[in-house]
């Protein structure tokens, strides 16, 4: 039977759509702008003032220039070694660390959490962080970019919080059947929480994709900088090396002028470059995406 509405309905719902229109291309335009800054022509990209719709002709010069420079692609090794290796280990201790407390039985539990939830709060300080990771060997090598993010506490209390929504029934059920602590997890609680799993694995591997300050301060080799570090350096130290390589591609750079209408191509190239992985991997997460949320935050 088909569902009439009325006038005020309409109205309503034309206005909802309207609004979500206009976010939708808040939304996307900067992106688009990347996009089309990145294929431009570098003179007319830095003449160029106010909205771009459009590349501003049209030139790969920029991806030639990167993907020239053998820098770019050791550093999308190690982001892909150091985001692969690294959600795999947070993953791991979180999972391991939101099922012991989630457990009803566990000792001093409300004491524990209050331990692990002041972490969150207090640190002590970068220099304290670095002598430590220093004194224990944590510094410029792979180790450096994994051990000290392996856990969450935010995310493993969401991932508790998960755990616990999950009916005490199950359990007792797996329990009665002879099922261990360790089966449980991996027969029980897992299969029951793949949303929020989905969920805490797309917040580590943004976060592993995007860090660029722990391999800043712990690295001092170049050939274990990831892709962000690289991407760090042109967009905020201005340090392109792309663009000083005088020919590369086909592309002669024999200006100051032109080294600034390239270096600001690069820039933009890079950016495009370094977001791709995570644009690709999103779309198939993203259907656990809220339901995780939400069954993560109603109990607690």
């Amino acid at each position: 039977m088909k569902k009439h509405h009325s006038l005020s309905d309409k109205t309503f719902n034309a206005a909802i759509y309207a609004i979500l229109t206009v976010l939708t291309l808040c939304c996307l335009y900067p992106i688009l702008h990347i996009v089309f800054a990145s294929f431009s022509d570098p003179a007319r990209l830095v003449a160029h003032k106010g909205v771009l719709w459009r590349p501003l002709g049209f030139t790969v010069d920029g991806y030639k220039l990167i993907f020239k420079d053998n820098s770019l692609l050791i550093g999308y090794r190690n982001a892909i070694l150091y985001v692969g290796l690294g959600t795999l280990v947070n993953m791991i201790m979180t999972v391991m660390g939101a099922f012991v407390l989630s457990r009803r039985d566990l000792y001093w539990k409300n004491h524990i959490m209050i331990v692990i939830t002041i972490t969150m709060f207090f640190g002590g300080g970068l220099i304290p962080w670095f002598l430590l990771m220093k004194d224990i060997g944590l510094y410029n090598n792979l180790w450096a970019m994994i051990l000290p993010t392996a856990l969450s506490t935010w995310n493993m209390i969401i991932l508790r919080t998960g755990f616990q929504a999950i009916p005490v029934e199950l359990e007792e059920a797996a329990t009665i059947d002879g099922a261990s602590q360790i089966n449980i997890l991996l027969n029980v609680v897992i299969p029951l929480s793949k949303a929020t799993l989905a969920v805490i694995f797309l917040y580590y591997l943004v976060g592993n994709w995007n860090s660029w300050f722990n391999a800043m301060v712990l690295l001092k080799d170049r050939d274990l900088f990831p892709l962000q570090l690289l991407l760090k350096e042109i967009l905020v130290a201005n340090d392109s090396t792309a663009t000083t390589m005088g020919s590369s591609g086909g592309v002669v750079i024999d200006s100051a002028s032109s080294a600034t209408a390239y270096r600001e191509l690069v820039k933009y190239c890079m950016i495009v470059v370094s977001t791709i992985p995570i644009l690709m991997v999103y779309p198939f997460l993203q259907k656990y995406f809220v339901k995780g949320v939400y069954v993560g935050s109603i109990k607690g």
